[in-house]
């Protein structure tokens, strides 16, 4: 199917958004490929690109003007001027002037330390297949130099850099990593988006002036894997003309073969519409589901952007990290794991530890993670903390176990053992290990007597069974 040339593609995406039954008048594309009309029952029948289901674990980035406080969470500005939360009233109270305004930390924002290869050899080292980064939360400000955005960015306010730019360029350069953008459809205070909100959503100033062109816009000029949409502001689809920007952006955008979508276009479409679902934040259902989701998740459990007042313990450890991991991976999702960099530009030394050593754990067992499909079962019936996954090529089952047990054995109650034709190996171990079938089904290991220097890793273990039914 042949691009639009220059700026065809964005005018053809505004005059979408005025009228969503333009694609329906549009010519078959060529070469077999599909057309995709703007209603939830076309879109929703589009085949994920494989690329994602093979990708498993992505890095989520929350970045913006909320770096600058970097006090509570990412949601300061809300907390503090709509719901007067008594902690972020105290804390502007205690730390700023008299009148002092959101806005006025803008020009804090400063991100002198942005290094944007060091960003992209940090996710590399992560064992990530993709990063999202957040081009725009709720509080409107863009980390590009929108047209749409009245100065509210990053390159007229704060770095004065295209900082969206900046990582694409590193990214694509330096990994191989996919490249994907987050965007908040709503934004708190915007006022073409409350005046819509006074109106019951009946009038659409904001979507059609601000929300929509601006998709459009970081679509042609980035060209996006990912599309991560956020903030409906509850209003429903039809008001941001979701389904008109999706059927241009699978038909017509310079990604349409490999971009991936996510399920929060407006009220009602979250869990049902889409291309992968998220369902809620830190969505782990602990069994296999039938559609492609994702599990967005904090390293720091309670905030999405820096926080300087975090505690230690406000951190998960790479244990529990390689444990979200292996269950998202076995119940047929992928794990989107978040860090929030600094004002300045930094990833914080907690944050970079974290993606390192998922790197290092990845290093060694991967084939259990990457290109992956679930097992007939999730996880182990008789030990826990046993999760499966299978390789469909050579058949082989992967057992990830995350407590190494004491009695230097480990029984399974899942697989299916073959005598003469199974075969087991600790994966990063040379020799096979031995093992004795409990009849019909189950199975009991013996693990080989290493040191702690001698394991493989130091925070879960995979077993690789092959010929087990």
């Amino acid at each position: 199917m042949a691009g639009l040339p220059g700026r065809a593609a964005p005018l053809l995406g505004l005059l979408l958004v005025l009228v969503p039954g333009l694609l329906l008048a549009q010519p078959p594309g060529s070469g077999g490929q599909p057309r995709y009309e703007p209603t939830w029952s076309s879109l929703d029948a589009r085949p994920l690109p494989a690329w994602f289901d093979e990708a498993k674990f992505g890095v989520f980035i929350h970045w913006g003007v909320f770096s600058v406080p970097s006090f509570g969470s990412e949601w300061f500005w809300w907390f503090w001027q709509k719901e007067k939360r008594e902690p972020y009233v105290k804390f502007m109270e205690a730390n700023y002037p008299p009148g002092f305004s959101y806005e006025d930390f803008g020009p804090l924002f400063t991100a002198e330390f942005f290094d944007p290869n060091q960003w992209a050899d940090i996710l590399k080292a992560s064992g990530a297949k993709y990063v999202v980064l957040t081009s725009k939360h709720h509080e409107g400000f863009t980390l590009w130099g929108s047209k749409y955005s009245w100065t509210w960015n990053a390159v007229d306010v704060g770095p004065k850099r295209d900082l969206v730019a900046e990582l694409a360029t590193s990214v694509r350069n330096r990994t191989d990593l996919h490249f994907g953008l987050y965007h908040s459809l709503f934004e708190w205070f915007n006022p073409l988006f409350l005046e819509d909100t006074t109106n019951a959503f009946k009038t659409r100033k904001f979507p059609t002036s601000k929300s929509l062109p601006e998709l459009y816009e970081i679509v042609t000029k980035y060209q996006p894997e990912i599309i991560w949409s956020d903030g409906d502001g509850n209003a429903p689809d039809t008001y941001w003309n979701s389904t008109g920007f999706l059927a241009w952006l699978y038909n017509d955008s310079p990604v349409r073969d490999t971009v991936v979508t996510n399920d929060r276009w407006g009220v009602g479409s979250i869990c049902t519409h889409g291309g992968f679902y998220t369902c809620s934040d830190r969505y782990n259902p602990g069994h296999l589901l039938p559609h492609k989701w994702e599990n967005c998740m904090t390293i720091d459990k309670r905030s999405w952007g820096y926080r300087r007042n975090a505690q230690l313990d406000d951190y998960l450890t790479i244990e529990d990290l390689v444990k979200q991991l292996v269950e998202t991976v076995s119940c047929g999702g992928n794990l989107l794991m978040n860090i929030g960099p600094t004002h300045d530009g930094r990833i914080a030394v907690v944050f970079e530890e974290r993606l390192r050593q998922m790197g290092a754990w990845l290093k060694v067992n991967g084939e259990a993670i990457y290109g992956t499909k679930p097992w007939r079962a999730q996880n182990d019936t008789v030990t826990p903390e046993v999760w499966y996954t299978f390789s469909p090529e050579g058949g082989k089952v992967h057992a990830v176990f995350l407590n190494w047990p004491v009695s230097g054995t480990l029984e399974l109650g899942e697989p299916q053992a073959k005598l003469g034709e199974t075969q087991v190996k600790l994966i990063g171990y040379k020799e096979l290990l031995k093992w004795v079938a409990l009849g019909e089904k189950g199975i009991v290991i013996a693990l080989p007597q290493l040191t702690p220097k001698e394991l493989p890793c130091q925070w879960g273990w995979t077993l690789q069974l092959t010929d087990v039914n």
